[in-house]
Order: structure tokens, then sequence, then C-alpha cells
């Protein structure tokens, strides 16, 4: 299924609950979005494709190496998207035959009002004021309704861990936000294809090279206003569907999409704790009846054992009785004929 039509499905069944005007969040609550937040301006007629970006995320987020280091440029040729280990991949495209490739970096788009949080039912996903969307591990619960949610396709999941698997996407850096840093890809790119600073100000600036070199750019500006509008925002030279970018999205934001299925996520998450208590009761108590079977069953193995046991005894003592008084009977018998034969001979 589409996540698009997924989120169409939830916002059209709604549980009965008519689809609000206004963008809501899954708390129900009216979200005006953050518009001082900061964002990323991701130009693709700079970008040379040198993965600058993906070592310094590696790196900034304490990856494990890649199976090919960062200066192997012929992973360009594969398409690739982000995994548990990889926050950010850069994509090769030829949109136009005969003209240079086009470089496009891909990660995480920071929705401006997020269908991963939107669709997340214990708030694992949060927009901050900083523009960046976080998540949070210790309260999720591992339903990966985020991952049908995104539009982008972005959340990926730890498959591998089977005690503590996690969701796993960008998150803009949160921390190095916090702490006044850029991104480390944006830190990292060498072309500065990457710009960093308030949102409103990247549109300001992607209008103007727009308008300085209409020749060079589309006219658009993706993310400005794309599911509702991203924090990280794409300018290029060859239309967006060619690069990889879904055109097909539309303007609407996921919290319109989902607001009347997520009315009733208050009534799951009460009852959530009264399902597990009754789950791990249930649990409890198949344990003890299967455990108590067992030591039955056991008991019931030693008390057969132990009787086959005796009775073999029983059966061997009275064989070795029967062949000792045949074999007595014998040596008298033989005793009496010796001392009659010799009462004769006398």
């Amino acid at each position: 299924m589409e996540r698009r039509t997924f989120l169409k499905l939830l916002g059209g069944t709604g549980l009965g609950a008519a689809v609000p005007s206004t963008a809501k969040a899954a708390s129900g609550k009216e979200f005006t979005g953050y518009p001082d937040a900061s964002g990323v301006l991701f130009d693709a007629t700079k970008c040379i494709g040198c993965r600058k970006c993906e070592a310094a995320c590696n790196v900034v987020n304490e990856m494990p190496e890649p199976e090919r280091p960062f200066d192997d440029l012929k992973v360009l040729d594969e398409r690739r998207r982000t995994d548990f280990s990889t926050y950010t991949v850069v994509n090769k495209y030829s949109p136009v035959s005969g003209r240079p490739p086009v470089f496009v970096k891909n990660q995480c788009n920071h929705c401006q009002e997020p269908a991963c949080a939107s669709a997340c039912f214990v708030k694992a996903f949060t927009k901050t004021p900083t523009g960046a969307v976080i998540y949070n591990e210790k309260v999720c619960v591992g339903c990966r309704y985020c991952m049908i949610a995104c539009p982008f396709s972005v959340p990926t999941y730890e498959y591998h861990s089977a005690l503590n698997p996690r969701v796993r996407k960008c998150t803009m850096c949160h921390p190095r936000l916090l702490e006044g840093k850029l991104p480390g890809c944006v830190e990292a790119c060498p072309k500065e294809a990457l710009i960093f600073g308030k949102r409103s100000e990247l549109i300001k600036i992607a209008r103007r090279r727009i308008e300085n070199e209409p020749g060079k750019y589309v006219d658009h500006i993706y993310g400005e206003h794309e599911m509702g509008g991203t924090n990280w925002l794409y300018l290029s030279g060859a239309p967006f569907e060619k690069i990889g970018l879904r055109e097909d999205l539309g303007t609407t934001s996921a919290p319109e999409y989902t607001a009347g299925a997520l009315a009733a996520v208050p009534v799951v998450v009460g009852l959530w704790p009264v399902l597990l208590t009754g789950v791990y009761v249930v649990s409890k108590r198949k344990d003890r009846v299967a455990r108590e079977e067992r030591e039955e069953a056991v008991r019931e193995a030693v008390a057969k054992a132990e009787a086959r046991a005796e009775q073999r005894v029983a059966d061997e003592l009275k064989k070795a009785e029967t062949a000792h008084k045949r074999q007595l009977d014998a040596e008298i018998r033989k005793a009496l004929e010796k001392a009659a034969q010799q009462e004769k001979q006398e």
C-alpha cells in the first residue's frame, strides 16, 4: 500500500470524524508550526557528489564504518536509500541525456508537521523549535507506523537487533544545533551546496537564485509547500521528479489526513497499560500451568520407571531363586545316587 494511500485511508475513515480544516497534532491540539525554525537549503546545481556530507554524518552520529569507503564514488552509480546505519546518502541522476549528472542528497526532510509524529500514538517523535524532528527510543513500542506514514520513505528500523531495535533517521544533528553548531553535513560540504539558516531566510535565498538565474533553476522550491512544508528545501536545474523527489504529494500536511483517525489515539493509549497488564497476567498464568503440567508429567514418568525397575528386580530374583532350587535339587539327587552306589558296592 502506498504511504499516501494509507494516510488517505486513515483520514477518510477517521473513525467517524470529519477531517478538520486546520492542521492538528496527534494529541488533537492545533499546531501552528515554528515559523522561526531552522532548515537546510540543498542546491543540486552545486553538488558534485563527493560524499563528504555522508562521511561527516557518519562521524558525527558515531555510525559504524561502511563496507565501502566514502571516497569510493562508484557507489553513486547505485540507487541507495538511508538505513539504520546511514542517515544520509547521495544519489546520481541523469535527467537529460548528454548533460552532466545531477547529484541529490537524501535524508529526513524534517516536515513542519511530520507524518511520523502524527502517526506515532506514544509520541516518540517530536517536532522541535529548532526545526529538527527527533526520536525518543525510550517510549517507542516498535509499531513502525512512522515508517508507513512517512511520505519520503525515510525512517528505518534495526531489524537485526533482537533485544532493543530502534527506528533510525537523520536528526538534523539536533544535539549540535543546541550547541550552536552546524549540522555535520552542512559543515563538511566543500561546494556550499548546503546552506543552514532560518527556513524563512532560506526560502528568500532560493527565490533570489531562481530570479537571478531563471535558465539555471526550475521555478520551484521543493519543500516550501510539499506535505505542508519541510525544513529541508531543494533547488534543482532538472525537474524534481527526474531526480528522485516525489511531485505527487500535494501540499496538505499529514496531520490533516490523520487527525480524524488519531482522535481515537488517547483511548488506545489509555487502554494500552491495561492491555499489557492483561497480556502479562495471562502469559504468567499460562507459564505456571505449563510448569505444573511438566512437573506432574515428570512425577508420573519417575513413578512408572520405578515400578518397572522393581518388577524387573522381582522377576530376576524369582528366576535366580528357581535356578538355585533346581541346582540344589540336582546336587541332592546326585549325592543320593552316589550314596546308593557306594551302599551297593559294600
